[in-house]
C-alpha cells in the first residue's frame, strides 16, 4: 500500500491529521499503538516499514498473555507523522472520534542484521502472513506474533510470544496518553476530569434558572446614551499549561430615561 488511499479518505481541511510529510529518520524502525475511541473502540497498531506505517486496528488491545489471541484488521497505511499524533477527529470525517498516543518506541525482527535486512524480512513476513517482531515500548515489551487467518486477506490474529515480559500489565493507567498524559475524555475538554481536585463540592441538582448579575454603570446624566467597553479574555484549562484564546470584546449600552 502507498499513502494514496489515505489521503484518498480524509479531507485535510477538516481533521487535524497528518498529510505525510515526514521522511525515515534511519536507525531503528519505530512503532505506535494508538488508543481510538471511535464508532468502535479499538487500539491501531502501527508498525514503521519502507518509510510508512504498516497498520492494523485491534478491537480489543494487544495482551501480554500468549494464549490470548486478538484480532487485528489491516487497515490502510499511514504517514510516519503519526507516530507522534493524537487528538480529536472531527465528527462527519473518516474515523470520527479521539485518539490518544498510547504507547510507542521501537521495534526489532529477530535474526535480522540490520536495518534493511529487518525490512526486507518485514515485507516478506506479509506476503506470507506471519510477522514475528519484538516491541520496546514504554507499556508494551517483547515478543510479537501476527498471523493472517486462513481465507482471509486483511485479517490477522495478534499474539504475545513466551519471554520475561509475559503477563506484565502496562505501567501506566490504560486510558492515559504517553505523549500529553490527558485520558480521552481530557483530549476533548483540555483537561482531565478526574484529576480535579472536587474536594468540599456539594452534589446538588442542577439550577432551574440563573438570575443575571446586573451592571453598576457611573453617573450620567440625563438622557445622555453611556457605552462601557469590556474586554474578556478567556482561558482553556490545559494539564500542561494555561492556554489563552484571543480576547474579545463587548460593549453595554444603556440609555437614561428623561
Amino acid at each position: 500500500m502507498s499513502l494514496e488511499e489515505y489521503r484518498r479518505k480524509r479531507d485535510f481541511g477538516q481533521t487535524p491529521e497528518p498529510q505525510g510529510a515526514a521522511a525515515g529518520e534511519g536507525g531503528d524502525l519505530r512503532f505506535v499503538i494508538q488508543r481510538h475511541d471511535a464508532t468502535r473502540l479499538h487500539y491501531d497498531l502501527r508498525l514503521e516499514i519502507d518509510g510508512v506505517l504498516k497498520s492494523w486496528a485491534v478491537p480489543r488491545g494487544p495482551s501480554m498473555d500468549p494464549q490470548d489471541k486478538r484480532l487485528a484488521v489491516r487497515t490502510e497505511d499511514h504517514p510516519l507523522d503519526y507516530l507522534d499524533f493524537e487528538g480529536v477527529i472531527p465528527k462527519g470525517s473518516y474515523g470520527a472520534g479521539t485518539m490518544i498516543l498510547w504507547d510507542r518506541g521501537t521495534y526489532r525482527v529477530p535474526e535480522a542484521r540490520d536495518r534493511a535486512h529487518a525490512e526486507e524480512l518485514m515485507r516478506r513476513g506479509e506476503q506470507e502472513g506471519k510477522l514475528v517482531f519484538w516491541l520496546e515500548g514504554e507499556k508494551v515489551r517483547g515478543a510479537f506474533h501476527m498471523v493472517r487467518m486462513r481465507g482471509e486477506k486483511d485479517q490477522w490474529l495478534l499474539f504475545k510470544g513466551s519471554d520475561e515480559h509475559v503477563g506484565r500489565s502496562p505501567g501506566r493507567p490504560d486510558r492515559r496518553s504517553l505523549k500529553s498524559g490527558l485520558t480521552p475524555d481530557g483530549q476533548r475538554h483540555g483537561v482531565n476530569l478526574d484529576d480535579l481536585d472536587l474536594r468540599g463540592a456539594r452534589k446538588a441538582p442542577m439550577p432551574s434558572g440563573v438570575t443575571p448579575m446586573l451592571l453598576s454603570s457611573p453617573a450620567s446624566q440625563s438622557g445622555r446614551l453611556e457605552s462601557i467597553a469590556i474586554s474578556v479574555t478567556r482561558s482553556r484549562p490545559d494539564s500542561r499549561s494555561s492556554v489563552s484564546r484571543p480576547p474579545f470584546r463587548y460593549t453595554l449600552s444603556r440609555l437614561d430615561p428623561a
